[in-house]
C-alpha cells in the first residue's frame, strides 16, 4: 500500500505535481495546511487532520466538495497536526497495508525549525516501532536507521550523508567515497556528512547507535 503524509513545510507545486503524479499514492493524508499543498498540485487529499487553523478556506471547501474526510480536533492540544497525520496513516497501514510499508512524508522541511527538528524526531520515534517514514523533497530524501544493514541505491557522485541521531553511533560501510570502518560517528560532530557514491549502490550498516541517512538529489 502506497500512502503519504503531506505537512506544511516547504513545497514546490511543480515538483510536487509531477511528484504526486508519479507515485500513484493509494492514500494521501493531509495535516491542516498541507491540504493547500496537495491542492495546488493538482492531488484532492483523501483526509485532512488537524485543527484546520492552517489551511485555506478555498481548499477545505474544495477538498469537503471532492468529500475528503475531515478530522478535526483543538487547536489546544500534546500533539503537532503532523503527528497525528502519521498516526492516522499507521491505522490505515495497520488496517489494510504490510508490516514492511512505508510512509511517505512530504513537505516536513523548511519554515519552522522547531517544527522540522519535530518531524525528524516523529521519524526516530517509529522507526523504533518498526515503520519507516521516508521524508521526500525535492533536494533530499532522509529516513532512520537503526542498527541493521541496509542496501541504498544512488548514482556514482551522489552525496550521502549519514547523521548519528544518537549521542553515538557505530557504522561500517562499502561502496563509499570514504569508507567507514566501524567507525564511530558523534552527534556533536560533523563526520559523516557528504560522503559520496562510489557507485549505483552502497552498503551501510550501524552496529550501534541511531543514524539520519540523507541522499541529495542530482
Amino acid at each position: 500500500m502506497k500512502i503519504a503524509v503531506m505537512a506544511n513545510g516547504e513545497w514546490d507545486p511543480d515538483w510536487g505535481r509531477s511528484e504526486l503524479a508519479r507515485e500513484k499514492i493509494d492514500v494521501l493524508i493531509c495535516a491542516d495546511g498541507g491540504g493547500d499543498h496537495a491542492v495546488s498540485s493538482g492531488r484532492i487529499p483523501d483526509v485532512i487532520v488537524g485543527d484546520l487553523d492552517s489551511i485555506s478556506e478555498a481548499s477545505l471547501s474544495r477538498c469537503q466538495n471532492y468529500n475528503t474526510k475531515i478530522k478535526k480536533y483543538p487547536v489546544e492540544k500534546d500533539q503537532t497536526d503532523l503527528e497525528l497525520a502519521v498516526e492516522h496513516a499507521e491505522e490505515y497501514l495497520r488496517a489494510y497495508g504490510k508490516s514492511e510499508d512505508e510512509i511517505t512524508l512530504y513537505a516536513a522541511g523548511g519554515k519552522r525549525l522547531d517544527h522540522f527538528l519535530g518531524n525528524i524526531a516523529l521519524m526516530l520515534n517509529w522507526a523504533e516501532k518498526d515503520r519507516t517514514i521516508k521524508m521526500l523533497d525535492k533536494n533530499y530524501q532522509a529516513w532512520v536507521m537503526l542498527p541493521g544493514t541496509k542496501t541504498i541505491k544512488g548514482t556514482k557522485g551522489q552525496e550521502l550523508s549519514l547523521v548519528p541521531l544518537s549521542e553515538k553511533a557505530r557504522v561500517t560501510s562499502q561502496g563509499l567515497y570514504y569508507e567507514l570502518a566501524n567507525l564511530t560517528l558523534l552527534q556533536n560532530s560533523t563526520r559523516g556528512i557528504s560522503n559520496v557514491f562510489k557507485n549505483n549502490l552502497a552498503e551501510v550498516q550501524v552496529h550501534e547507535g541511531k543514524i539520519l541517512v540523507i541522499i541529495m538529489k542530482e
